[in-house]
């Protein structure tokens, strides 16, 4: 009876420990496994949000396609009046700044010289003039008398040789008298053509040589008047493709150098024969017709030389075009919304559209604001209200230039 009675309190007692037991593991392996989540495990990334940015459609457009220059307005033609003979200035026929006329008068010379010269050399001709008629009487009464045997023929040829003479020396004194003519003429100094004159170099009153260097007074022709600019070496293959398409001269537009206000319109008329190497550049002239004296000699403008239109040509906002180490670029973006970089060639830009012939596809979406953000392959969100705008020149006018 004492042995079973002891036994029983011994197997509770045991019973309770291995419960103890049994909860103190599983709350060890609770621990245990919470504890591993917290500090071994590692949390999972977030998700990069979209980028927001602007969009618009590649649009096929009819569009005139032009090469655009820095150029310099020139004179058609200058020239500098100097005197061909010495003498004083009597008087001066213009009021510096003023329009002349081809032919008239400028400035005069003292003429009293040459108008004696003229005046001797006029006599010494009518002098000769009678010497030659007498000879030629006397030949006509010596052919006569030689018919009756009263004379010998060597008189009658002495006297055809003194005609003769007599003759050539009047063609002398003609010779004189037109060079005294021309002499005279000299004094009166005419303008060459139409232009304007500049500031008056020599006042009335001082002697003036054929020799001097500075002249009486510079003429510009500035109606028509030219534009010389420069152009790349890669658009002389363009422009001889346009001309020899078309018998008609390329247009030139010549704006102020802000490229706000149109100048003029006129037309090319040198495509120099040979490229600048120093440079990679070549030269080019247009002719405007300048009634309004828009265009002063001097000049700087902005040239815009058209050479064709096309049709269809698949245009993008400028703002759209960027420029990085290896040219220009856009950013696609695809059906999944995804960005991508694309290399495209642009044609030309301006009024705010760029013209694309290599890079992109018709109604394709490249961004035109907000591409400092973007990454390749990154996705992209943009507003609702300019999300409906698919056309060019729509997103060009409500995002602008910048990025």
């Amino acid at each position: 009876m004492t042995t079973t009675t002891t036994q029983a309190p011994l197997q509770r007692r045991s019973t309770w420990v291995a419960a103890a037991t049994l909860v103190i593991v599983l709350g060890g392996g609770a621990w245990a496994l919470n504890h591993s989540k917290a500090f071994g495990a590692k949390p999972e990334a977030p998700k990069t949000p979209p980028v927001q940015v602007t969009t618009a459609r590649v649009t096929p457009q009819n569009v005139q396609v032009y090469r655009s220059g820095i150029g310099t307005v020139a004179s058609m033609a200058t020239v500098t009046v100097k005197a061909r003979i010495d003498g004083q200035l009597d008087k001066v026929g213009f009021t510096e700044g003023q329009d002349v006329k081809a032919g008239q008068l400028l400035a005069q010379l003292d003429p009293r010289t040459l108008q004696a010269q003229l005046a001797q050399a006029q006599a010494t001709k009518a002098k000769d003039e009678a010497q030659l008629a007498n000879a030629r009487a006397d030949l006509a009464r010596y052919t006569t008398l030689i018919a009756q045997d009263a004379a010998t023929q060597q008189q009658v040829d002495t006297q055809k040789a003194l005609v003769n003479q007599l003759a050539a020396t009047v063609q002398t004194d003609a010779a004189q008298v037109q060079y005294a003519e021309v002499q005279l003429s000299f004094t009166r100094i005419v303008s060459p053509m139409n232009g304007r004159v500049g500031a008056r170099l020599v006042d009335p009153g001082n002697i003036v040589h054929a020799a001097d260097t500075n002249g009486l007074v510079v003429i510009n022709q500035i109606d028509p008047i030219a534009v010389q600019f420069t152009l790349p070496e890669d658009a002389v293959q363009d422009i001889n493709r346009v001309q020899q398409q078309s018998n008609q001269p390329l247009a030139v537009v010549a704006y102020d150098r802000a490229g706000n206000q149109m100048l003029g319109t006129g037309k090319l008329i040198l495509l120099n024969n040979q490229i600048d190497t120093t440079n990679g550049t070549v030269q080019l002239k247009g002719s405007f017709a300048n009634p309004q004296h828009a265009l002063w000699p001097g000049q700087y403008v902005n040239v815009q030389l058209q050479l064709d239109r096309r049709q269809g040509a698949l245009t993008v906002p400028a703002a759209a075009v960027q420029r990085g180490q290896d040219g220009t670029y856009a950013w696609l973006i695809d059906a999944q919304n995804k960005a991508s970089n694309v290399p495209v060639h642009v044609l030309q830009i301006a009024d705010g559209v760029a013209v694309i012939d290599k890079g992109l596809a018709a109604d394709q979406r490249v961004v035109v604001d907000g591409q400092y953000k973007l990454r390749e392959g990154a996705a992209i969100v943009e507003p609702p209200a300019v999300a409906k705008t698919g056309n060019a020149a729509q997103i060009a006018a409500t995002t602008g230039s910048g990025n």
